[in-house]
């Protein structure tokens, strides 16, 4: 396997690399592709080739098909960055939610949410009508799952939210996540064959843990017991896209601890999000990898919008800045590589 980092320390084994190997060599060139996909996106637009164009490559890839309610597993195709090739479960079959209870995290009824999630195939997961799912434990995912909220109102709230743990191709899209609470030291269901003993989750929104090729797409998060979405651990090739985050204090964590040096492979597009009212801080907050923040709309954040430590590369292109009146949380402080672009339509 080739080595994505030439100066490899004498304690870091292999290991160490496997770990990382779904990290490109060249995060740069990936950011250049999105930035081609925006432009492209925009230019279609401004000369009418299709009516329903809105310049946003993501929405535009799907929502012009009138019949996409028919062709859902089209959405695997639309991502863009360092998450573009997260299948989801578009090479399973479709398992449709019927029933929003949760009584029993080891033993799920068929049905449920938390049935479909541990199945060991890849599945694309929608939902028979509008439900709210209060979670007595986090959500534990197993790879090759799409969860697909799009026509229908689906809410994961009240109680666990979703975890995302060791795996791998993971698309949630469409889901209403909120109130999310502490949960854990109980038994926990995470497939088909395993289940274990859970200490006490943090109670994020999404948390993303040692995992890869993971796509949060048109979701809504607000009002965690810790952050809407963390992603830690080794995590890498992650896209954060087209989402609205309220009301809450840590919004996004990119990167575990400044020591723990495993996530200077991490590598996420943050694009087209809304970081919008009642926000504090971290929108997001990077660590150690690369970090393309492209196209989002930040209104009226309280303490600071982008932030980093530990020499994160962050590419801030084409983001608009609605700045609050404390002139403190208008300052730009530099710990690491920080760039920024043209600006581009949002």
């Amino acid at each position: 396997m080739q080595e994505l980092n030439p100066e490899r320390s004498r304690n870091t084994s292999l290991a160490d690399y496997e770990w990382h190997e779904h990290a490109v060599k060249d995060p740069e060139e990936v950011a250049a592709m999105v930035d081609m996909s925006i432009r492209n996106s925009t230019e279609r637009r401004k000369l009418g080739y299709f009516s329903c164009a809105t310049g946003n490559p993501i929405d535009d890839c799907w929502r012009c098909d009138k019949k996409w309610h028919r062709r859902r597993k089209r959405l695997s195709t639309c991502a863009i960055g360092f998450g573009r090739n997260a299948v989801g479960g578009r090479d399973g079959r479709f398992y449709i939610v019927t029933d929003p209870s949760d009584h029993d995290p080891v033993n799920p009824k068929p049905g449920t949410l938390r049935y479909a999630v541990i199945q060991d195939q890849p599945l694309w997961i929608v939902f028979k009508r509008d439900m709210v799912i209060t979670l007595s434990q986090e959500l534990i995912m197993n790879s090759f799952k799409t969860i697909d909220g799009r026509g229908v109102n689906v809410h994961i709230a009240g109680g666990g939210c979703i975890t995302i743990q060791y795996v791998t191709n993971i698309i949630i899209h469409g889901i209403s996540i909120h109130d999310c609470k502490r949960t854990g030291n109980a038994m926990v269901r995470s497939s088909e064959t395993h289940y274990g003993w859970r200490t006490m989750a943090d109670g994020d929104g999404i948390s993303i843990f040692g995992s890869s090729h993971i796509w949060i797409d048109h979701n809504s998060l607000s009002n965690c017991a810790d952050g809407l979405i963390d992603a830690i651990m080794g995590s890498t090739a992650i896209t954060i896209s087209n989402n609205y985050l309220t009301h809450h204090n840590e919004a996004i964590l990119l990167g575990h601890t400044d020591s723990y040096t495993r996530d200077k492979m991490m590598q996420v597009t943050i694009a087209y999000n809304h970081f919008g009212e009642g926000l504090i801080q971290r929108m997001p907050r990077c660590r150690h990898g690369y970090f393309h923040v492209v196209n989002n709309d930040y209104t009226h954040w309280l303490m600071y919008a982008i932030g980093g430590s530990a020499n994160p590369t962050i590419n801030s292109q084409g983001n608009r800045f609605l700045a609050p009146g404390n002139r403190f949380a208008k300052e730009g402080k530099e710990n690491g590589t920080i760039g920024t672009g043209d600006h581009k339509e949002t």
